[in-house]
C-alpha cells in the first residue's frame, strides 16, 4: 500500500494502513515553507521535514519515549518553534549525506513499520494560480482565495527512484486526506510520480476531506475535489467520503459513502477508515 499527500491527514491514512497492509510506503510533500520546516529549508537547503516526521510517527508506537521526545517542540530560546524530530532529521542528513537515508535511520530509531519517502529529492516551491494572480509558497497560498490550479518550481523536480518503484509495485494507492492543493496535489504533481500513478496497475483511492479548507477549497463538495484532481492529471479509481460531513455533488466515478469521521469530529478515524480501505483492496 502506498499513501501520498502531506500533513495530518496522511498520518490518519497511515495509521489506518497499519491495521491491514503488510507493506506500507508513504510519499510525502516537501513543499512546506512555514514554521520549523521553513526555517530549516532556509538555513540548510533541506526538503521540508515536518510532514515526513509526522508520517514516521504515525507508523510507529507514538506512546514510546523516543516518539514523544522526537515530537517535542521547543518553546524558548534559539530553538523556539523547532521540533526535536525535525532537528534530528537535519542532523542525520548532515551525518549520512543523504536526506532519504536520514529518514530511513529515523524510521529505524522509531521502529516504524513502513517506509517514508519525500516526494522530491530536493526542496520545491508550490505555485498557485489564484484569483489575485500567481502566488508562490505554501504558507502564502493557504491565505489566498479560490485557487484555479497549482504547479511546482522547478517543474521537473525529480522524485526518489524508490517512490516511483513503490507506486508501480503497489496493490493499492491512497491519496489524502489532506489539503487538496497544498498537500495532496503538492505530492502527486511531481512529474515522475504523476506518470507512475497513470501507469500503475494499483487501485487508486482518493480519501476526501471531511470539510472545506478555508479559503483553499471554500464551497467544494466531493465532486469539486475530484474535478480538481482530474484537472491536474490525477485520475482516482474510487473516492471515499463521509456523507454526514461533506456533500457529494455529481460524481462521474465510483464512490464509497462511509462514516469515517472520528467521534470528536476533528478528523478521520483510523479504525473506521481501515475497514473501508481494506475492503477496497483488489
Amino acid at each position: 500500500m502506498v499513501a501520498l499527500g502531506g500533513g495530518h491527514g496522511l498520518a490518519a491514512t497511515l495509521r489506518a494502513a497499519c491495521r491491514y497492509a503488510g507493506d506500507i510506503t508513504a510519499i510525502v510533500s516537501v513543499a512546506d515553507d512555514g514554521g520549523s520546516s521553513g526555517r530549516l529549508r532556509d538555513a540548510l537547503g533541506l526538503p521540508a521535514p515536518g510532514d515526513l516526521r509526522r508520517c514516521l510517527m504515525a507508523l510507529s508506537d507514538e506512546a514510546s519515549v523516543w516518539a514523544r521526545a522526537l515530537d517535542h517542540r521547543f518553546s524558548a530560546g534559539e530553538l523556539d518553534g523547532h521540533s526535536l524530530g525535525n532537528l534530528v532529521i537535519a542532523g542525520l542528513t548532515a551525518t549520512t549525506g543523504d536526506f532519504g537515508a536520514a529518514l530511513d535511520e529515523m524510521g529505524r530509531l522509531l521502529g516504524a513499520v513502513g517506509r517514508v519517502l519525500p516526494a522530491t529529492v530536493g526542496p520545491v516551491v508550490l505555485k498557485a494560480d489564484a484569483a489575485g494572480g500567481e502566488v508562490e509558497g505554501q504558507v502564502a497560498i493557504e491565505q489566498v482565495g479560490r485557487i484555479a490550479g497549482v504547479s511546482l518550481i522547478p517543474p521537473d523536480a525529480p522524485a526518489p527512484p524508490a517512490a516511483i518503484e513503490a507506486i508501480l509495485a503497489a496493490d493499492q494507492i491512497v491519496l489524502g486526506p489532506g489539503s487538496l492543493f497544498t498537500s495532496v496535489l503538492a505530492a502527486a504533481l511531481v512529474p515522475e510520480l504523476r506518470a507512475a500513478l497513470a501507469a500503475t496497475r494499483a487501485h487508486r483511492v482518493y480519501v476526501c476531506n471531511l470539510r472545506a479548507h478555508e479559503p483553499e477549497t471554500a464551497g467544494y463538495d466531493v465532486a469539486g475535489h475530484v474535478d480538481s484532481l482530474m484537472a491536474h492529471g490525477i485520475d482516482p479509481d474510487v473516492v471515499v467520503y463521509d456523507p454526514a460531513a461533506i456533500p457529494v455533488g455529481e460524481l462521474d466515478l465510483p464512490a464509497v459513502a462511509a462514516a469515517v469521521t472520528s467521534d470528536d469530529g476533528t478528523g478521520h478515524d483510523p479504525a473506521r477508515l481501515a475497514e473501508v480501505l481494506k475492503n477496497l483492496v483488489g
